[in-house]
């Protein structure tokens, strides 16, 4: 064997940095597309909640701008999620989960992020005002202000917090009723603003009790909540979310023109077992991804199904 050849048998081999590997030019979008936590886009579907509510569902206008709401809503929603990890990547990247986000990973530099989320601010709520009406588009800038708010400052403020999250979602239930000029009842805004607070709060206790001896906290208020006053808030906020609930079933009376049963009444027992079921995994600190707990357990699933056919039917009179 030559010198040479010996040389380049004892030559070490290269290292992974050595070759860097040219970024996939999908890379970026699929880091923006991440980040806007597609995942998450399924609690804009409360939209509907209000027409639903109101049994407006039937006709092809609706639903068309309903589908319009939606967007602009998700698109509102990314615009939050991309300001807040392009605000806490420095933070993230510390963190043994979110170090993975693609803001704290590098994938999507930090101005790239500001900037995707700023345009899609700034159409969420010029779309609205075009598309939809001005009542519409306001409701989408009061959503971001807030959430705004809160990935700067709210979000380290007690209990605020938690009334900002929830706001949050009854804005989504609100929207989708201004968007298409429905009335809504004052019932309707005490149950899904109640009811929003109870998955909040519930969320915040199975953190909390999860993190419970542990160093450290995914959220930083957390330490500052005890689990005792968390699971205070989200009982609380059930035990009003179903009286709510049922105030608003009874107010309608007696068994309507043409209707078999008293089906809205009869929705109270559905509504209540939901809460009931929902609760249980509250209180094991299991509810800390309510799109999880909602999704996956088939009771919980069958119980809802069976409360949206009694109220289809209490609105269609059947």
């Amino acid at each position: 064997m030559s010198e040479r050849s010996a040389a380049l048998l004892d030559r070490p081999a290269p290292g992974p940095d050595a070759l860097p590997r040219r970024p996939s030019p999908l890379a970026l979008p699929a880091g923006l597309l991440r980040t806007a936590r597609p995942r998450q886009w399924v609690k804009n579907l409360l939209v509907v909640a209000a027409p639903a509510a109101a049994g407006r569902l039937a006709s092809w206008d609706a639903a068309g701008r309903l589908a319009l709401v939606f967007a602009l809503f998700t698109a509102a929603a990314a615009a939050v999620y991309l300001v807040n990890d392009a605000r806490d990547a420095e933070a993230d990247r510390a963190h043994p989960a979110k170090r993975l986000r693609p803001v704290a990973a590098g994938v999507v530099p930090v101005p790239v992020a500001y900037a995707a989320g700023a345009a899609l601010a700034l159409g969420a709520a010029a779309g609205g005002a075009v598309l939809c009406n001005a009542a519409t588009a306001a409701l989408l800038v009061a959503y971001l202000v807030m959430q705004f708010a809160y990935c700067v400052w709210l979000k380290h403020v007690l209990v605020v917090d938690l009334a900002v999250v929830a706001t949050g979602f009854l804005l989504r239930a609100v929207i989708g009723g201004v968007a298409l000029g429905i009335p809504l009842s004052r019932w309707f805004l005490i149950t899904t603003g109640f009811g929003a607070l109870f998955m909040v709060a519930a969320k915040r206790y199975s953190e909390a009790v999860r993190m419970e001896g542990a160093q450290g906290a995914t959220r930083a208020l957390l330490t500052r909540y005890t689990p005792g006053y968390l699971r205070f808030v989200w009982q609380l906020a059930a035990g009003a979310a179903v009286l709510g609930y049922c105030l608003w079933a009874l107010e309608s009376g007696g068994v309507a023109a043409g209707a078999l049963l008293p089906w809205r009444q009869l929705s109270m027992a559905a509504f209540v077992l939901a809460v009931l079921r929902y609760a249980y995994f509250a209180d094991r600190g299991a509810a800390g991804a309510p799109e999880d707990v909602v999704l996956r357990d088939r009771p919980l699933a069958v119980i809802g199904l069976v409360w949206a056919a009694m109220y289809a039917m209490a609105v269609t009179d059947l």
